[in-house]
């Protein structure tokens, strides 16, 4: 039998590009457990709170790029909340705080690689608790967890 003789598969599934039902509820939760985890590591460091206040939104200032159309826009934004970088930042700090590279440590300021890293995840981990996803370039509100804000009321496939 072959794959398009399939007895259950009458038609292909709709794809949306967009997470719905359970799958949805799985992806926020990720998202909690992310953001519980970031906090809690950045706590185990005894890092300031207030230094996690101060940078906990800045990787939202990737939504100016915006400002160059939303090609561009989707782009640099999902580049700031992808957990790509601040995984390969955190990765960075182990690696310039291990022994054999101590004379970088003098140099670079390896204490606020690891609190950065954690502030971005939790950002990342509270925007998808929240429901706000990479974004498609079709819009702001499109994004691989739904459509949010105004665009919420449209219509996920059309």
């Amino acid at each position: 039998m072959t794959r398009t003789e399939i007895p259950f598969a009458a038609k292909p599934p709709v794809r949306t590009g967009i997470a719905e039902g359970a799958v949805r509820v799985i992806l926020r939760l990720e998202g909690l457990a992310l953001l519980v985890a970031a906090c809690a590591g950045y706590g185990l460091m005894h890092g300031g709170w207030g230094r996690f206040a101060l940078l906990f939104f800045l990787p939202d200032l990737s939504m100016l790029g915006y400002l160059a159309g939303p090609r561009v826009g989707a782009a640099v934004y999902n580049a700031g909340h992808s957990t790509l970088a601040p995984a390969v930042l955190g990765l960075a700090g182990a690696m310039l705080a291990a022994p054999w590279v101590y004379p970088v440590a003098l140099i670079w300021p390896i204490a606020l690689i690891w609190p950065i890293a954690l502030i971005w995840t939790a950002h990342i981990g509270f925007d998808r608790m929240m429901g706000y996803g990479l974004k498609y370039p079709a819009a702001f509100g499109d994004t691989h967890l739904g459509l949010v804000g105004r665009w919420a009321s449209y219509p996920a496939a059309v």
